[in-house]
């Protein structure tokens, strides 16, 4: 659901308020801690679903995995930034 009653620029001001007032009472690493967490722990997983690798082993390829999932990210992205530069130029 949309919220008509802002336009685009107010509603960034209306988060970028929130956000600053976040943080004036939260330190922003215990805040997103939970979070930044989860998004390891979704690595150690995927490497080791039933966890019965040697934990070094389970860290060693839960790293592999996590920049993995970064660069395909990348390509990812390089490949958008193409489509979109390609857009303007005639055939």
């Amino acid at each position: 659901m949309t919220n008509d009653r802002f336009s685009p620029a107010e509603r960034a001001m209306r988060a970028r308020l929130a956000a600053h007032a976040l943080h004036a009472q939260v330190d922003g690493k215990e805040h997103t801690a939970p979070a930044r967490k989860a998004f390891a722990d979704r690595f150690l997983r995927q490497v080791d679903p039933d966890n019965v690798l040697d934990p070094a082993e389970r860290e060693r390829r839960a790293e592999h995995a996590r920049k993995a999932y970064f660069l395909a990210l990348a390509v990812k992205s390089v490949a958008a930034r193409r489509r979109r530069s390609n857009r303007g130029r005639s055939a």
